[in-house]
């Protein structure tokens, strides 16, 4: 650790050599439970992890089936999403509206939670699924589905789609692409672990970004 640098905070290979599985499901949790999540290098992750998929789970037990193995973690990880939307969920119902006039700290930007706001407002319900593949508001949506009171059950319905198709697409296609790149054109996409997270920021970071700043400005000036 005497090499350390804040950027490694960013860095999901970081957390997988570091804390392995454990570190893992415990930054899916703290992503969307946690205020802290908001800066972890969530999709990032999940595709590293399916990369690293028998490196992880050699820590709990060795699996012969390369499937099994990468169903398992995936599953894993889904449950611990689906845990962190609850505690995200319960937390919103709880606070209310007092998070909204609440200051700013390092942990909690209250101009995250209107991006979250605006974003429920617009999609209803199904927010909850697509936040899920948005870095930021997959933190916040879960607090502002408990602030207007969503009923448990569907809150429930729309967590368990979500989380599993955010943890199964991202952690098979980071499995299979890492093989499919490996076997047939001998390119080793852990030898590319700054490109592959860099593309990886570009493609979750650049929508939300564009729907948040310029299509808003366009709105004001029409």
């Amino acid at each position: 650790m005497s090499d350390f640098s804040w950027g490694q905070l960013v860095n999901p290979e970081f957390y997988i050599k570091l804390g392995g599985i454990y570190l893992v499901l415990f930054i899916v949790f703290a992503e969307t439970g946690l205020f802290a999540g908001f800066f972890l290098p969530g999709d990032s992750l999940l595709f590293l992890s399916g990369i690293y998929s028998r490196e992880l789970f050699r820590e709990i037990l060795v699996i012969d089936s390369d499937f099994l193995n990468v169903f398992l973690l995936a599953s894993m990880v889904a449950l611990a999403g689906i845990i962190g939307n609850e505690v995200g969920y319960w937390f919103g119902r709880k606070s209310g509206p007092y998070l909204y006039t609440r200051k700013d700290t390092f942990l909690f930007k209250k101009k995250y939670l209107f991006q979250a706001k605006d974003f429920y407002d617009k999609h209803g319900g199904g927010a909850i699924i697509l936040a899920r593949f948005l870095p930021i508001l997959r933190t916040f949506a879960p607090i502002v589905a408990g602030i207007v009171q969503m009923s448990k059950g569907k809150y429930l319905l729309y967590n368990v789609i979500g989380s599993v198709a955010w943890s199964f697409s991202l952690i098979f296609a980071g499995h299979y692409l890492y093989k499919i790149f490996l076997e047939n054109f001998h390119f080793d996409l852990k030898r590319h672990i700054e490109t592959i997270v860099l593309l990886m920021v570009l493609i979750t970071t650049v929508p939300v970004l564009y729907k948040l700043f310029f299509k808003k400005s366009k709105e004001e000036e029409e």
